[in-house]
């Protein structure tokens, strides 16, 4: 039976960004090996994600950054564990995963190794020195492999003027897959989450998820709510980070700190999302993100930046707004402040959402593995 490693980074449970690979092998019959940097997974976690999904977990001591010195370790544990089990082909995600993955795949002389870019960091207004630093590696890097799977059509367009090696393909994958039986939740849930958070029937709930972090840009969203202007919106942002401080000042000095929320990081996402109208998305930066997706499973009307990734989901689509400056996003809002409006959105993104099911990317991924390995 051939063996396959499957690289990323940082792992707490095996989940989402790596099922479809597995469901995939396994339906080809490959024996699957799942390689992260689990330190922070309870051994008894490991051994229950091991025993329900047929694979075998190896823990490598990878940084998530990719000038820690501790990847030199890294390094040096994938090529023993490479060499050892006799490892055949490699399938490695993220940029550290990425980069180790390939130098390692090389150095054991592993039959094929595929690459999978959530996201390159240059991108359509990216800045200057991430094109100086991050383009000529991968550009490199991609000599050193066999095939390079994208989840964007940016950075399909892009990686297709890369030389891969023997010539190797470049496949364009709609994300990692979304399994959308985990969004049908019940209608009372609206109203009991609803209550829960101190909304009344009148008013009109906003949601946002992610890290406080400069690279989600709260504050245009914030500000976008300042110069909306309508004391019946409410706007929920789940997650925690640096910026937590800034951003409240913020609501504090436009006079919104009744209608901004912080939530912190939250288990009940589903249910939230449920209970909302619109989902605001204002990052700067995305592969192919999740937090849309999600939204738009929950069939929320989409209100997001227009860039990478956001405009693979939206555009072209009646399920929302892509939008540039802060006025767009305020008449977007405005716009969907009209509850015909949402539900016709909702229904769209309903649909939309579709092509970017679990099932649809196993069977993109058993056609690459065919082909590939």
């Amino acid at each position: 039976m051939a063996k396959l490693l499957f690289i990323s980074n940082i792992a707490k449970r095996v989940g989402s960004f790596s099922v479809a690979s597995i469901a995939a092998a396994k339906q080809i019959g490959f024996e699957y090996y799942y390689a992260a940097n689990w330190s922070a997974t309870p051994i008894e976690q490991r051994n229950e994600d091991e025993n329900k999904f047929g694979i075998k977990l190896v823990n490598i001591d990878l940084n998530r950054s990719p000038y820690s010195s501790q990847n030199i370790k890294a390094y040096k544990q994938l090529v023993q564990f490479i060499n050892d089990e006799k490892i055949d082909y490699i399938h490695c995600n993220t940029p550290v995963g990425g980069i180790l993955g390939r130098l390692a795949g090389e150095k054991c002389h592993v039959k094929k190794v595929i690459y999978q870019a959530h996201g390159f960091h240059f991108y359509k207004g990216a800045p200057k020195k991430n094109w100086l630093i991050y383009y000529p590696i991968e550009k490199w890097l991609a000599t050193k492999s066999d095939a390079i799977i994208t989840i964007n059509r940016e950075d399909y367009e892009r990686a297709k003027r890369f030389k891969l090696k023997n010539n190797g393909k470049i496949y364009y994958v709609p994300g990692v897959g979304m399994d959308l039986s985990q969004y049908n939740i019940p209608d009372d849930v609206r109203k009991i989450k609803r209550n829960e958070i101190g909304l009344k029937e009148t008013d009109i709930a906003l949601i946002s998820m992610g890290d406080l972090i400069d690279r989600k840009n709260y504050p245009v969203a914030i500000e976008a709510i300042s110069k909306l202007n309508n004391a019946n919106v409410h706007y929920f942002i789940c997650g925690n980070g640096p910026e937590k401080h800034n951003l409240k000042k913020l609501t504090k000095k436009l006079n919104i700190e009744n209608n901004v929320h912080f939530l912190g990081y939250r288990t009940d996402i589903k249910e939230l999302l449920k209970a909302s109208d619109i989902f605001l998305f204002t990052s700067k930066q995305e592969g192919l993100a999740r937090s849309l997706m999600e939204a738009m499973a929950c069939g929320l009307p989409c209100v997001v930046s227009k860039i990478r990734g956001n405009t693979d989901l939206i555009k072209g689509t009646s399920c929302g707004y892509l939008c540039t400056t802060i006025d767009e996003y305020v008449d977007a809002l405005s716009v969907l402040s009209n509850g015909t409006n949402r539900e016709l959105c909702s229904v769209a993104c309903s649909n939309q959402i579709k092509n970017f099911d679990l099932n649809s990317v196993i069977k993109k991924l058993i056609v690459i593995y065919s082909n590939e390995f």
